[in-house]
């Protein structure tokens, strides 16, 4: 993934399993904003979840989206969205939708590894454009083809087709989508569509569907797209329909498995003598290993090694986990000595090498070691909306970040208990899909090291700490 642009890298993953293999199905995209796009479709298989999985079969770079349909005769098949740059490809219906020229269905062979036989487009969508996102299952006697529509912000949409043949023609369900926020105002679940059906063992069907929880009264999604599920139902003439009887998203939704939810709020200490991150904490483009981060380095830290600036598409030190809910507090203790302007290191909020918000520790020819705050613009340039460098002591620093809604503050202390803080409140909402452009990803939190010298200094983290605050007049609900 290295040079990969912002919101580029695996999209959409599909899962499925048949003849006693887990099929997995991805697209590498490399370019997402030009007229052409770059983009390519790999396939890997594994007996099992854990892995080890097979290495990655390319299938095609036509599209996105890529899903595999495995037919009771045995035959499987590739749909992904037709991706068109001609120009009277500019207008599809009543919506802009360029590029977006349909659902393509090709025979894969198993044998070989390879597609094989014609090219159809089997569907090109309704008059609200975009179509993609594409799923087909076969349920009685009928071909249900599941696709998204309208674009991944306000007007995204889920929509089934069906026919009686692989290849269609297709029948758009009469009520047309069955599933969008765009109409339905009353749910805090906002950007709903682009998801996949589920079939229980009991025979109750449940659709998992993209969706979002913008931050209240301004309507930005620092949370980034998210997970959610909705109970289906069959009508009597065969369409899938939300079982609460509307097209909006439901916050709670019927359990046909007797579980119980107790969402609680999230707790992370990592004490790093003992600890290590566990999955939630991820890298951008590339894995962190030794000895760019490293456990056993320094005894009782986790140690980073500077690399490129938190601008780079490359290779920089930073490790971090998504936000999940509105309102958390990170925390961090680190041993650090710059020597040069260059070097910096301490906690992060990550949105994307665009957009970030940094709480570091660097170096100042006068004052010495300091702390200061680091903010990204779209542009490129980078705001210190501190207004001035604080000198710090020697030895251990503690950072934290508090987050409240849209409001983003620092601090720092040498002991346990005495926090100051670094100035007012930042206006964190910028660290959100909808500011500026178009991106998928949420906004991140955790620690980084970056040396820009290319002396590659060593940051030791003591600790790391995510805890998600409980706040009295929060919308937030549990799914029952």
């Amino acid at each position: 993934m290295r040079g990969h642009p912002n919101s580029c890298g695996i999209w959409a993953p599909c899962l499925t399993y048949a003849n006693g293999l887990f099929y997995l199905i991805f697209t590498d995209v490399r370019d997402y904003q030009s007229d052409y796009q770059v983009r390519k479709n790999y396939l890997i298989t594994s007996p099992s979840i854990t892995g080890p999985w097979s290495e990655p079969i390319f299938l095609n770079s036509s599209g996105f989206d890529p899903s595999l349909f495995h037919d009771d005769d045995g035959r499987k098949w590739l749909l992904n969205v037709l991706w068109d740059h001609r120009p009277e490809m500019s207008i599809n219906h009543h919506r802009p939708a360029k590029f977006f020229s349909g659902i393509i269905a090709q025979e894969y062979d198993s044998a070989n590894g390879t597609l094989t036989g014609p090219i159809h487009n089997i569907f090109k969508g309704s008059d609200l454009g975009l179509v993609e996102g594409s799923h087909l299952y076969k349920i009685n006697d009928y071909y249900y083809l599941l696709t998204a529509e309208g674009g991944t912000f306000a007007h995204h949409a889920s929509l089934f087709a069906r026919s009686k043949n692989l290849l269609g023609p297709y029948e758009i369900d009469p009520d047309q989508h069955f599933l969008t926020s765009a109409a339905h105002h009353t749910s805090e679940l906002r950007r709903a569509g682009h998801g996949d059906l589920v079939s229980l063992p009991n025979g109750d069907y449940y659709f998992v569907h993209l969706a979002s929880r913008p931050l209240p009264h301004r309507g930005r999604s620092v949370l980034g797209r998210e997970t959610a599920i909705q109970k289906l139902i069959f009508s009597e003439d065969g369409w899938p329909r939300l079982a609460h009887g509307h097209q909006g998203p439901e916050l709670e939704v019927p359990n046909s498995l007797g579980f119980t939810s107790n969402k609680s709020l999230q707790k992370e200490h990592f004490d790093f003598s003992t600890d290590k991150l566990t999955l939630h904490y991820q890298s951008p483009r590339f894995p962190l290993i030794e000895p760019y981060l490293s456990y056993q380095a320094r005894p009782g830290y986790l140690r980073l090694l500077g690399q490129e600036p938190p601008t780079s598409l490359y290779e920089q030190s930073l490790v971090a986990r998504r936000q999940q809910e509105f309102c958390f507090t990170a925390e961090t203790t680190v041993d650090f000595n710059p020597t040069n302007f260059q070097q910096m290191a301490g906690l992060i909020s990550f949105y994307n090498t665009q957009k970030f918000i940094y709480l570091c520790i660097t170096h100042d020819e006068s004052l010495g070691r300091v702390i200061e705050i680091v903010m990204s613009t779209m542009d490129g340039s980078m705001r210190y909306p501190l207004g001035k460098r604080v000198p710090v002591p020697h030895g251990k620093i503690r950072l934290k970040i508090q987050v409240e809604w849209d409001q983003w503050r620092g601090f720092w202390s040498t002991d346990l208990d005495n926090w100051e803080p670094l100035g007012g409140y930042l206006d964190y909402s910028g660290l959100a899909d909808e500011v500026e452009a178009e991106h998928f990803t949420g906004a991140f939190i955790g620690m980084a090291c970056h040396d820009i010298s290319g002396q590659a200094i060593a940051a030791d983290f003591a600790s790391f700490s995510y805890v998600e605050n409980d706040v009295s007049d929060s919308k937030l609900k549990s799914v029952q």
